[in-house]
């Protein structure tokens, strides 16, 4: 788990003045970490293109530029010329070499370096900025964007668009808007780059942090006397559509709980023989996961009979996100966790009454700050907010994972994800950890998966997590 900062301008600020590190120093480790993963890198690289802009994102280019002439065939391209003291210091370096900036950009080049902008781009690219991202991004050729891709702005929203890296390294510290949705498919690979002292000390408390596959921690099962009432019961309420439920319950046996029961008043047909069903919520029942498939079709006298007197452990999805009921719930019972998708998610702030005009558009533009408002308002409950970085908010902090893939763009994705973390919380754990521990699951049985992207199905992720260790 990984700590990740919105901007790092205090971070910087903290090393001048606790360690005495001039942007100097800070500026030449940020090169030299750059060029190293440049003569690192096994494909072709002997013609390097970099594009710097006019501030300290394109001193740290002009930098790389003098590291790597000598050894590359190096092209420093300035379209905007320098203007910061430090842009100017670098260049002036740079032409003590010999070369001079390049005045038109080349067709080909091996890799492509981003210097533009960087961090902290605050209003739409112009016209020309635009053409040249869009000449860069069809360069064909590694490309490597410094500290931010050009064009997202702090939230991680293209201006409009964005230089593709397939890798970007960072300066300092993670920085939140490289784990935007949108930045997801031109950030690439993220490396960050020490700056002079090691990012234990470079680094201050954060409260938003990056899960890692490695942070990963399966209900494993040690006790050789072990039996099913060890590791809970799950029952799922099954609605109007009950494949969604049975998705959901399979899911959750298959992730550790020793039993589970679909719940229904009505007989469902050709369930899978490890599945119970009941009319009746079991006395034995350790969590309940309900909303998947619900329709219009539920028992408010389960909820009000059984579910808030036991105050048993919830995980709440799909249609309950616009039923008047959930705020009951959320306000009553103590371990709940809920997983909208972004159409669900407005459909569940306005259900709370917290945002009424919310768009799905406006939630993708800052994820990081909805799911913040959401949980400032119910803070005991844990948000799983679906998307390509999922999020998990909980007392203010949240949790990203960007481990997703395009294999979980499948219909009956999210049945499994409820299933996952219904079972843990079935088999007793609190549910922030039910809910990252749920998460790392899901997308990491998405990135096992040997069939192509596109064939995927819901059964198919119930059957990977056998391999998961």
């Amino acid at each position: 788990m990984q700590k990740i900062f919105e901007h790092c301008y205090e971070l910087d600020r903290r090393c001048y003045e606790k360690y005495n590190l001039s942007e100097e120093i800070l500026m030449e480790h940020a090169a030299d970490e750059m060029a190293r993963h440049i003569r690192a890198y096994e494909g072709p690289k002997e013609k390097i293109l970099i594009v710097a802009g006019p501030g300290n994102n394109g001193a740290d280019g002009i930098t790389l530029a003098r590291l790597l002439h000598g050894d590359f065939d190096v092209t420093l391209y300035l379209p905007y010329g320098v203007k910061s003291t430090m842009a100017k210091l670098q260049y002036e370096r740079y032409r003590q070499l010999g070369p001079v900036a390049d005045e038109r950009l080349p067709d080909e080049a091996d890799i492509i370096v981003d210097a533009l902008f960087g961090a902290g781009l605050s209003k739409p690219l112009d016209t020309c900025a635009v053409e040249l991202i869009d000449r860069l991004n069809h360069i064909n050729g590694y490309k490597i964007a410094c500290d931010i891709p050009t064009g997202l702005d702090e939230k991680g929203n293209p201006l409009p668009i964005s230089f593709r890296a397939d890798t970007t390294i960072t300066m300092g510290a993670l920085k939140r808007a490289l784990f935007s949705d949108r930045a997801k498919g031109c950030a690439g690979k993220i490396v960050v780059a020490d700056l002079g002292v090691s990012r234990k000390l470079y680094e201050t408390h954060s409260d938003t942090y990056l899960l890692e596959a490695t942070d990963f921690n399966p209900p494993r099962r040690s006790d050789p006397s072990a039996h099913k009432g060890r590791f809970g019961h799950l029952a799922v309420v099954a609605g109007l559509k009950r494949g969604a439920a049975v998705l959901c319950a399979m899911a959750g046996l298959r992730f550790g709980a020793g039993l589970v029961t679909l719940l229904s008043e009505r007989h469902i047909e050709n369930l899978p023989y490890s599945l119970m069903q009941s009319g009746e919520l079991p006395d034995n029942a350790t969590a309940v996961a309900m909303g998947m498939g619900m329709g219009a079709e539920f028992d408010p006298v389960l909820i009000e009979s059984d579910i808030l007197k036991r105050d048993l452990p919830l995980l709440l999805d799909a249609d309950i996100c616009g039923m008047p009921w959930i705020k009951t719930l959320l306000q009553r019972c103590t371990k709940t966790v809920v997983t909208p998708h972004p159409k669900e998610f407005v459909t569940l702030m306005a259900t709370l009454g917290i945002e009424e005009d919310l768009s799905v558009s406006e939630v993708q533009s800052d994820r990081f700050g909805w799911a913040k408002r959401f949980s400032d308002a119910y803070p005991e409950t844990v948000l799983v907010l679906k998307g390509a970085n999922t999020l998990i908010a909980h007392h203010g902090a949240i949790y990203v994972n960007p481990l997703g893939t395009p294999v979980l763009s499948q219909a009956g994705s999210g049945d499994v994800l409820s299933g996952l973390i219904a079972s843990l919380l079935a088999q007793g754990y609190a549910p922030l950890n039910a809910a990252i521990q749920g998460t790392l699951a899901h997308t990491l049985t998405a990135r096992h998966y040997q069939g192509a992207d596109y064939s995927a199905t819901a059964e198919d992720l119930i059957d990977g997590i056998r391999w998961l260790a």
